[in-house]
């Protein structure tokens, strides 16, 4: 398709695209990409209709995926809190992050910072539940 690296340099010259600093580019990229084929397309040589519905096509999939990747970050955070739950009451070892020596004590409380999970062991708050290395 001829016309989509001609959009590339043109809205990038214009400015109408934004420019991303990651390895890929974003629903919102990909859309402002389309609407400027579309203001800068050929009136002589018009794209085809099929053209645009496979661009359609590959928009709508980037935007399930983005969705379906949002989907499973929240999945993750809410599975990594309920194993921090699972944990009240129960004696863990930990490295002590002052020492790096091996802790152990009993949870006393789940807090949430950030939206990530923070263990009390034995009176010592902000303990990650990632560092813990044994649970009796």
């Amino acid at each position: 398709m001829p016309t989509v690296p001609s959009t590339t340099q043109t809205a990038g010259t214009t400015g109408a695209a934004k420019t991303t600093t990651g390895p890929s580019l974003g629903k919102d990229d990909f859309l402002k990409l389309l609407v400027g084929q579309l203001k800068n397309q050929d009136p002589m040589n018009p794209s085809s209709d099929t053209d645009f519905i496979g661009q359609m096509a590959q928009f709508s999939q980037l935007e399930q995926t983005t969705n379906m990747a949002d989907a499973n970050a929240e999945l993750v955070a809410q599975q990594s809190g309920a194993r921090a739950v699972a944990l009240l009451g129960r004696s863990v070892t930990y490295p002590d992050a002052s020492t790096g020596v091996s802790t152990t004590g009993v949870v006393e409380q789940v807090s949430w910072a950030g939206g990530l999970p923070s263990l009390t062991v034995g009176g010592v708050a902000g303990i990650d539940p990632q560092s813990v290395t044994a649970v009796k």
